[in-house]
């Protein structure tokens, strides 16, 4: 192959779709097809309706043609009549008559002044006089009803016509022609009109095609490419379309669809993540079972010791190689599947935070307090297994984020858990005297992969944590607070119970509602 026949590169802007792309989709080739695109209609619409405005000109112009029309004629009528003022009251000779009469367009010509008439001429009148027409007093609507009737029934009629003299307003002339020439002349005025009205729409659609697919259809076009192009790639920035700067609704249109698409970007980007975080922790799951599974076994055994120390922390150690498998399980779930439904139980809540105290990774030569602040028996109607979760998320933030204070020995390290009920709501305050939570982490609070509060985090936890507060009905939120820390509450309410299971409640619940009735 010959470099002529090589054809040449298709050098397109980044943001821009090539002539090629553009020719490929709907605002391509479709829409410079005669009659299919935008631009086709609005220039057959433009040209109908400056047709239809024409029109409505039209039958009130032509109206008024034809009044000034007979009123030409009545005046030239009257001109010829005052030849006849000398001949007083002789008849005038034939010829002289049908000179006039030839000279006016008429059939017959009369004075009327002061009661009295006079026939000026007068050749082969009619007998009968099929319309008559008084022009000193015509209303838009009759002399529009009267054009119509010319139009129409015009050809073969015999009208009578009769007006002031201009100048002399008690004189009326009086003329008897036929309807012909009056409807040959309206239409030789309805050609130029039609053909002037045609020429002004054509003239005035092609301004207006230009003008409005200059700011309109190019700039639609354009992003109706732009969002196919994207479509086929919307991973590719390049792709993202580059607003214009003009100031109108289609600018702001632009602007906001490429910030769309650059949102779409960043949410197929977090997808992304997520699927590899799933493929990821899938990989590793099927060894942790095999793990956990033989840290199981080994913990069997240790609770066969006769020590009293491993009797205490045994259970808690088996207790916490479920949930780890548990959590596992539903890492790996998470972002293709909701949590599981809460199955709520009535709760001591001071034990719960208890063993979430006893297996949160504290280092014992970093010191860091852990404070349960809530009243005994205390409790809390929720899912066991996601409440120690919640907490337990909160918690270990809060451990990371004292572990960044290391470096200051003066300061105090120490993480509160409180808690109180008001009638049928419980709330838990997690609060640490760590660093507080950054503007950025603020920004994208509860949100995967944006809301980590340190390097390397995938901000899971708060996500997690507040999914599983929403399940119970609940709400987790951040709590400002004047003072360094971070402070998270939890808000549970109970579950409403029907009257009929209120009914059957045991009978130490109810002697415990009782006592609290004042």
């Amino acid at each position: 192959m010959s470099e002529a026949d090589i054809p040449p590169p298709d050098v397109t802007p980044p943001g821009r779709v090539s002539a090629k792309e553009e020719a490929r989709t709907p605002g391509g080739d479709d829409e410079i097809r005669l009659g299919r695109g935008l631009s086709s209609k609005l220039l057959f619409l433009t040209i109908l309706f400056v047709m239809i405005a024409e029109v409505l000109i039209f039958v009130p112009s032509v109206s008024n043609m034809r009044l000034r029309w007979l009123s030409d004629k009545l005046a030239t009528a009257a001109s010829a009549s005052i030849v006849v003022e000398g001949f007083d009251e002789m008849d005038l000779p034939q010829p002289v008559q049908t000179d006039t009469l030839m000279s006016t367009g008429t059939k017959a010509i009369a004075l009327r002044r002061a009661g009295s008439s006079r026939l000026i001429a007068s050749t082969q009148v009619p007998p009968t006089v099929d319309m008559q027409y008084d022009l000193s007093d015509v209303g838009p609507l009759t002399a529009i009803g009267d054009a119509i009737g010319t139009l129409v029934h015009g050809s073969d009629r015999i009208i009578r016509v009769f007006g002031p003299v201009a100048g002399d307003p008690g004189t009326m002339i009086e003329i008897v022609m036929e309807e012909r020439p009056l409807k040959t002349a309206m239409l030789v005025y309805a050609r130029n009109v039609l053909i002037l009205s045609l020429v002004i729409s054509f003239i005035t659609a092609g301004f207006v095609f230009f003008a409005i697919n200059a700011l309109l259809i190019r700039p639609i076009r354009r992003m109706t490419a732009n969002m196919q192009a994207f479509a086929e790639a919307p991973d590719e920035p390049a792709r993202v379309i580059r607003p214009s700067t003009r100031d109108d609704e289609l600018g702001q249109a632009e602007r906001h669809l490429a910030s769309m698409q650059q949102e779409l970007q960043h949410t197929l980007k977090e997808q992304k993540n997520l699927a590899d975080l799933g493929l990821a922790v899938s990989k590793i799951n099927h060894d942790m079972r095999n793990i956990l599974a033989s840290a199981q076994l080994i913990s069997d055994r240790l609770a066969g010791v006769d020590d009293p120390i491993v009797q205490r922390f045994a259970p808690k150690l088996l207790r916490t190689i479920d949930r780890a498998v548990s959590y596992s399980n539903e890492v790996l779930a998470y972002g293709r599947a909701r949590e599981a439904t809460p199955k709520r139980r009535w709760l001591d809540l001071k034990r719960l935070i208890e063993d979430v105290r006893d297996i949160t990774a504290v280092d014992p030569t970093f010191e860091i307090d852990f404070v349960i602040d809530m009243p005994d028996g205390l409790e809390v109607e929720a899912d066991s297994e996601q409440l120690f979760r919640v907490i337990h998320n909160l918690s270990r933030n809060s451990v990371e984020a004292l572990k960044s204070l290391e470096g200051d020995a003066a300061l105090v390290k120490r993480i509160r858990v409180a808690a109180r009920r008001e009638g049928s709501v419980v709330t838990i305050m997690v609060e640490d005297t760590g660093p507080g939570m950054p503007a950025g982490a603020r920004a994208n609070l509860f949100k995967a992969f944006r809301g980590s509060t340190r390097p390397g985090g995938t901000g899971l936890g708060l996500t997690i944590a507040r999914e599983l507060v929403l399940a119970h009905g609940g709400d987790l939120k951040l709590v400002e607070s004047n003072g360094p820390g971070t402070i998270f509450a939890i808000v549970l309410p109970d579950q409403p119970l029907p009257i009929a299971a209120f009914r059957n409640r045991p009978k130490h619940r109810l002697d415990q509602d009782r006592q609290q009735i004042p």
